[in-house]
């Protein structure tokens, strides 16, 4: 799992520093504890994709920090937690309460779409959903949609 999560970063980093090369970028990754074997695990994700971009990029750091918060006491996380919860409600059309279906519309709408199953550009830069397939099995099932800010950013 710490591996899959330190591809991901680095993919995601990658792809910022690529897209704004004219920029200084520093990341700061705040996570719930990485389920790991690992007392370390948060500070070997930081170096180890450190490693990782530095091999492409040549002498940089841009992983400032990789911090471990517990969700229930970090009000980001929090946030992270209810958006992967709308929509992975959208996918799995499990809730049951208004206000939970109340959310997944709301952000649904704030992202210009009518519903939230779909997945996102790999490169679209403040709201990514990743839809992963294995293009062995067959084609995607999902429909990859424009993000369409209700309030753009300038």
């Amino acid at each position: 799992m710490r591996k899959h999560f330190t591809l991901l970063l680095t993919n995601k980093i990658n792809r910022a520093l690529r897209a704004r090369p004219d920029r200084e970028h520093t990341f700061r990754i705040w996570v719930d504890p990485i389920p790991s074997r690992c007392e370390k695990a948060d500070e070997a994700v930081e170096v180890i994709a450190n490693n990782v971009l530095g091999q492409v990029f040549g002498n940089i750091r841009p992983v400032d920090k990789v911090i471990t918060r517990n969700s229930k006491e970090t009000p980001t996380i929090q946030l992270c937690d209810l958006l992967l919860g709308a929509v992975m409600d959208a996918w799995q059309q499990d809730a049951k309460s208004e206000p939970k279906k109340k959310i997944r519309q709301f952000i649904a709408e704030h992202l210009g779409w009518e519903n939230l199953k779909a997945d996102t550009h790999p490169d679209e830069r403040k709201f990514n959903i990743w839809y992963f397939y294995d293009p062995v099995l067959g084609e995607r099932e999902v429909e990859t949609r424009e993000v369409n800010l209700k309030y753009p950013i300038i």
